[in-house]
């Protein structure tokens, strides 16, 4: 997740705090605070000390820290132990270490640009077409658990 020569181009450190739109080409990583928008062909790391709140949108994000907002990855997604992720989540590949919590709807697969969906009538749950995996979070009596500190459930894809 970083540049070929093992090194953060650039570094929110973690007594920063930062208001914007972040823009990056190879590998980027916050420890400290971030508000607004991340946009990258290359890496994010969110350190464990981080709060951030942005959309972000990043070929690959690693997600110590916290983050809330929608986020888009094209590659691969990885929620540490130590992470906490609320919102909307689209990846072609996602990892989530026993620990980390997730708040949000998950779209899982290779169509992660691809914005034609159908939707299950009987369950209202969206099902992207080309094989990708869509998931409602909440529980399957309907009720969301977002107020609760519900353990995620394990996702394993292949890619």
């Amino acid at each position: 997740m970083t540049d070929p020569k093992g090194e953060f181009p650039t570094i929110i450190g973690p007594d920063a705090k930062f208001k914007g739109e972040l823009t990056f080409e190879t590998a980027a990583r916050i420890d400290g605070g971030f508000e607004g928008k991340i946009h990258s062909k290359g890496s994010l790391v969110v350190g464990e000390g981080a709060k951030i709140q942005a959309d972000i949108e990043a070929a690959n994000v690693r997600l110590e820290g916290e983050c809330r907002g929608n986020v888009v990855v094209t590659e691969k997604l990885q929620l540490m132990a130590t992470a906490k992720l609320e919102g909307d989540l689209k990846t072609t590949r996602l990892e989530i270490a026993d620990g980390a919590i997730f708040v949000g709807k998950v779209t899982v697969g290779q169509s992660v640009g691809d914005s034609k969906s159908r939707r299950s009538p009987a369950s209202g749950i969206e099902a992207p077409q080309s094989g990708s995996m869509s998931r409602d979070q909440g529980r399957s009596d309907g009720s969301s658990a977002s107020g609760s500190r519900a353990r995620p459930q394990e996702v394993s894809t292949t890619g």
